[in-house]
């Protein structure tokens, strides 16, 4: 059994709250610094872009520091940071699957994003959420925990990246959709499984993968996608399944 605290020196974070306390995933903005700096840049590089280069365009050297600090919390931006880099690897094999991605880190790293699933993953396709119903969710364990200023804000900020990564549809009325998967995706659930010490079957029905799609046959077919495209090693006699990963096994054996 994998404990919490080996899972943090992956790169997943624990708590109550997170990121999303501040803003959403900011999407476009990881987008924008990743096509300039390829898999390789380091973390000193990223800040150097956001904050003195002004990549991302803010409009002051403080929402640039802040930028910078709000990435750095949800995505960690360090190749030594286990689940960091192979995302980073990732990230350029499909640009249809970024989105989502930056999502699975997200939810990796924001304790307050990762809770607000249970929200998104009960609803029925082109059922609607409203603001006030995510943040009745945030609020119900401690009613007073936050101000009504704070929920109306955190409930925001979770709303939007639900939205960004193609869960919701819709910007005043949100509607639960449907966001497109990648074979990426698929091969980055089964890794976060993975970290969770999770093997075989149990990967694909490990939070991680229920969280891309709750048809197992999809995830079997995407998972085989990725074994041709070389992200995992992929192997299925009838029920018997077996998963590992030749990028991870090359990083360790450098």
């Amino acid at each position: 059994m994998i404990s919490e605290q080996q899972l943090i020196t992956l790169g997943f974070k624990f708590g109550k709250n997170g990121a999303h306390a501040a803003r959403s995933m900011m999407n476009e903005e990881l987008k924008l610094l990743f096509s300039v700096h390829g898999a390789n840049a380091t973390k000193e590089q990223y800040e150097h872009a956001i904050v003195d280069g002004n990549i991302l365009h803010k409009p002051t050297t403080n929402s640039r520091k802040l930028t910078y600090r709000h990435l750095l919390d949800l995505y960690s931006l360090d190749s030594s940071v286990v689940i960091f880099r192979q995302f980073r690897g990732y990230w350029a094999l499909d640009e249809k699957a970024q989105d989502v991605l930056a999502l699975q880190l997200a939810i990796a790293r924001d304790p307050l994003l990762r809770a607000s699933s249970e929200v998104i993953l009960g609803l029925d396709l082109g059922e609607r959420l409203t603001r006030e119903s995510m943040e009745a969710f945030l609020a119900k364990d401690d009613p007073t925990r936050f101000s009504p200023a704070s929920l109306k804000s955190f409930a925001q900020n979770i709303n939007g990246t639900w939205t960004q990564a193609g869960y919701l549809v819709g910007r005043s009325k949100k509607l639960r959709d449907e966001p497109r998967l990648s074979y990426v995706n698929v091969a980055f659930a089964l890794y976060l499984a993975h970290c969770h010490g999770l093997s075989g079957q149990r990967m694909f029905d490990s939070y991680w993968c229920k969280l891309l799609s709750d048809n197992k046959q999809v995830l079997l077919d995407l998972a085989h996608r990725a074994s041709l495209h070389g992200l995992i090693r992929f192997k299925q006699v009838s029920e018997i399944i077996e998963v590992t990963f030749p990028q991870e096994q090359r990083q360790q054996g450098n």
